[in-house]
């Protein structure tokens, strides 16, 4: 008792009342992140990996599904109850949203969960040493401290879901600037005499360096093309992958066109011409928009000081005059 009571004494002259039990919640804070650190690091046991090798289920799953399972992080296994959404559905709607913001990975949804509760941490840690560190002197109403140490925690755990949503509009926003230029070259190669999906390997390989968002969707689809997926089914995928609707449209084209006999190049060509004329109009939206946004930086930059040079000598006699 004798040791710990200068320790008490530091605590409460610096923090205040409250300093001790602020000591105890930070290093409680402290132990929680160290166990995580531990556990995530802590080696798989040997004995389990062998007992799941021998059980009968394993050993008779079909080998897709092992080679699914085997890329997965084995450290965020054991918190897949606290890191991912237990609603099936709600794990795909996850998923397709942060392979939609580039996020490919198949631990993506878990590191995007870990994310958030890491932020979140961090943010209430800052919070409590604003207010009991860099402002311990004032006194906080009840209202002030919530919104000072709930505040950057709550901002912490919506941080990911901001940065995730900036990543699908860019990613939709290359897309779109990118995929008028692709059924050009795609409707090039198929007129001269190459298939759908010979042409679909030569788009993404010439779009390798100005769109790879793009070209990896069309890679993607040459690479299930080739295992032997359904056409119909993968062009599909490709459209609920992107979200864009150019897309979407276009698959719905070229579904059509094969399940009617039509010719490929010419819905091409007329599908390319439209998107090449919605192009053209999205520019020309974009440059209609730039005068009002310029009217509106103009006023506030030249109207204020305007009207101190004008009012401002006036304001200036009257007052004098009033002096």
């Amino acid at each position: 008792m004798n040791v710990l009571a200068p320790l008490e004494n530091f605590l409460t002259g610096q923090f205040g009342p409250m300093g001790p039990l602020f000591a105890l919640g930070v290093l409680g804070l402290i132990m929680v992140l160290l166990a995580v650190l531990l556990l995530l690091k802590q080696p798989e046991d040997p004995l389990k990996k062998l007992q799941r090798s021998m059980a009968p289920e394993t050993r008779g799953a079909p080998q897709k599904e092992k080679l699914r399972q085997n890329n997965r992080n084995e450290q965020l296994q054991k918190f897949a109850s606290f890191l991912e959404p237990q609603n099936a559905e709600e794990l795909s709607a996850m998923e397709l949203k942060l392979r939609q913001a580039g996020y490919r990975s198949k631990d993506a949804v878990r590191f995007f969960h870990f994310a958030q509760m890491a932020l979140a941490l961090v943010g209430l840690a800052l919070g409590l040493f604003y207010v009991y560190v860099l402002n311990a002197d004032f006194t906080f109403d009840s209202q002030a401290m919530a919104i000072r140490i709930v505040g950057p925690g709550a901002a912490g755990y919506m941080l990911p879901k901001y940065w995730v949503t900036r990543r699908i509009a860019e990613r939709k926003e290359q897309i779109e600037a990118g995929f008028p230029d692709s059924l050009d070259m795609m409707l090039v190669c198929v007129e001269a005499g190459q298939s759908l999906d010979q042409s679909i390997v030569r788009v993404a390989a010439e779009l390798a360096a100005s769109y790879p968002h793009l070209a990896y969707e069309f890679e993607v689809v040459a690479q299930e093309m080739k295992a032997g997926k359904d056409k119909e089914k993968v062009l599909r995928d490709m459209g609920t992958r992107c979200g864009v609707q150019d897309i979407s449209s276009f698959v719905t084209v070229m579904i059509q066109s094969a399940a009617f006999g039509t010719s490929i190049a010419e819905a091409l060509r007329v599908y390319a011409g439209e998107m090449r004329d919605k192009r053209v109009m999205r520019a020309e939206e974009a440059a209609n928009k730039l005068p009002v946004k310029m009217t509106l930086a103009t006023m506030m930059l030249t109207v204020p000081p305007l009207l101190i040079i004008l009012v401002g000598p006036s304001i200036q006699n009257i007052l004098n005059m009033g002096g």
